[in-house]
């Protein structure tokens, strides 16, 4: 639960799929207990089982103009048949064997809605194998009609399992004899040149072997980082190269690197050196930075450091030059009164971006 609820925005409707009625639950229950929202039906069960109040709460959730509830689990009850556009995320923590199930519960979220461009399955049971079976592109399948419902026999309670114990960090060596760490709770499936699915370790191994043909060592990797141009050329081919700006904040999130700088993981990842937080580079910086510079200059880029720490590195791209100075000073105009003029804040902005990566 603490994974998953860290992981999407809490404000977006969801369907937990989960093993069996008792399973569902537990799971509402422990939403509840970690939720962000002060509602006390954030998080509702619907299930066969639940009756006139479940098939209440499903209304609601149907409600787009609702937003309580916001969460509902199940186990199969809503696998099929679920009209509800503003579905964001699908949360499988149940084991899916067949193909039309499959289907039926990834639907669920394809639904259009008014800004609703994608949604996000959280698959904690390998269900994602069913995307590379030859069936899933065959042809749409008919939902199935739901059984009819009516009380059914109790069933024995499950003995609770042992819990597991609590994993460590992976640890995956690459050709340089280094070992790189990722993190364990999330895995993460990339995808290859080709269109298959790979694994982390994989996709790290394929990157360790590529990155050499856009620099050859930690000190040019600094030079081409510190300049705006160049960096800029260097994300472009990466990014041809299938190292674009998904798989480096996926990248981020293995390697516990989401407040840190992308410089930070080319670096690691070709050189195992570990990463340092934007807000600590900045303050290993500034008196560097700050050398020489009057006090609205620093004032300026005060400001952009600070946009930079909140943000990242595409703050410091040239073409966020004029948004910053607006943010900063309303108009360009008055920016350059204050500054000396458009050519000497550009240079000031490209300059110190040197001393950041020193």
């Amino acid at each position: 639960m603490k994974i998953f609820l860290s992981e999407i925005n809490q404000n977006e409707k969801a369907i937990v799929f989960c093993a069996n009625q008792a399973h569902a639950a537990a799971v509402r229950d422990l939403v509840n207990q970690y939720k962000k929202s002060k509602e006390p039906n954030y998080c509702v069960r619907v299930t066969a089982n639940d009756g006139a109040l479940g098939e209440q709460y499903l209304r609601e959730f149907q409600d787009n103009e609702k937003t309580i509830p916001t969460i509902l689990t199940t186990s199969q009850k809503l696998s099929t048949g679920v009209d509800a556009r503003n579905i964001r995320n699908i949360i499988l923590m149940r084991t899916v064997n067949s193909m039309i199930e499959f289907k039926q519960i990834i639907g669920r979220g394809t639904r259009l809605f008014d800004g609703k461009e994608y949604f996000t399955i959280y698959d904690f049971v390998g269900a994602y194998h069913h995307f590379a079976d030859p069936e899933w592109d065959g042809e749409p399948i008919e939902p199935e009609p739901e059984p009819p419902t009516g009380p059914r026999p109790p069933k024995p309670p499950i003995p609770p399992e042992p819990p597991e114990p609590p994993k460590k960090k992976i640890k995956i060596k690459l050709r340089d004899g280094k070992e790189r760490e990722i993190q364990h709770m999330i895995s993460t499936s990339f995808w290859s040149a080709g269109g298959k699915p790979i694994s982390a370790e994989e996709f790290l191994k394929n990157m360790f072997g590529t990155l050499p043909e856009f620099f050859k060592s930690e000190e040019e990797l600094r030079k081409i980082w510190s300049n705006p141009v160049t960096r800029k050329t260097l994300l472009e081919k990466l990014a041809e190269a299938g190292y674009g700006k998904d798989e480096f904040t996926t990248l981020q999130k293995l390697i516990d690197a989401e407040k840190s700088d992308l410089f930070d993981v080319l670096e690691y990842v070709s050189f195992a050196i570990k990463p340092i937080t934007r807000e600590m580079r900045v303050a290993q910086a500034q008196s560097k930075i700050f050398e020489g510079l009057d006090n609205k200059q620093k004032d300026f880029l005060e400001f952009v450091l600070g946009k930079y720490i909140e943000t990242g590195v595409e703050e410091l791209d040239q073409e966020k030059l004029p948004d910053l100075l607006k943010l900063k000073y309303y108009e360009i105009s008055d920016a350059s009164a204050l500054l000396g003029g458009v050519q000497n804040i550009r240079t000031t902005f490209i300059e110190f971006q040197k001393y950041l990566y020193n």
